[in-house]
């Protein structure tokens, strides 16, 4: 014993003990008097305590909600069972994420392309053109798409302070994005 510490006790030696009697231990009590040999098996298999603590955790609260009605024979061997067949599982999806999911980290460096000068220059040019198209429109008509696309009003909001039905600002919304668009498509043929 290192440190008051209870020796740890090899599964296998664990697993080829006789069951208790069937009126004996529960099967939620096995598993706590061996938790300690059970995260042991659990860690040869994924490879870090700290993972093999979640997979005995998580086969505790399966355990949980199984009814310990004695049908289980061999009780011990069931819960290392049950631990090894998470472990198991947990093993295959630490692999498969590692295989295709890089770390966050990596993303952090990645340079951005809105930021490249192209793209920034493109980007102003479109903006001009927009804007030149919304001043060819009339007044009214700007108004409404500026209210609805810049400030995210709701269309019968606009209505009520330019004094038109909700309809009329529908199709000056909808003309105006036509019209920009258009303007839009021209200069990128140039």
């Amino acid at each position: 014993m290192l440190n008051g510490a209870a020796p740890v006790i090899p599964a296998t030696e664990i697993a080829n003990r006789p069951a208790p009697p069937m009126g004996g231990e529960t099967l939620l009590g096995l598993f706590m008097e061996h938790r300690r040999a059970l995260v042991g098996a659990a860690a040869r298999i994924v490879g870090s305590r700290d993972l093999a603590e979640d997979v005995v955790q998580d086969a505790f609260l399966r355990l949980r909600d199984t009814s310990d009605d004695g049908a289980i024979r061999c009780r011990l061997s069931y819960l290392f069972q049950t631990v090894r067949n998470l472990a198991i599982d947990t093993y295959r999806r630490q692999t498969l994420e590692q295989k295709w999911m890089a770390p966050e980290d990596e993303g952090m460096d990645v340079a951005s392309l809105a930021t490249s000068p192209d793209l920034i220059v493109i980007g102003r040019q479109a903006l001009c053109a927009l804007a030149g198209a919304l001043a060819e429109l009339p007044e009214r008509t700007q108004r409404a798409f500026e209210m609805c696309r810049v400030q995210g009003m709701a269309q019968k909001d606009i209505a009520s302070q330019l004094g038109v039905s909700p309809t009329l600002v529908n199709f000056m919304v909808r003309d105006a994005c036509i019209h920009c668009r258009a303007r839009l498509t021209r200069q990128q043929a140039l």
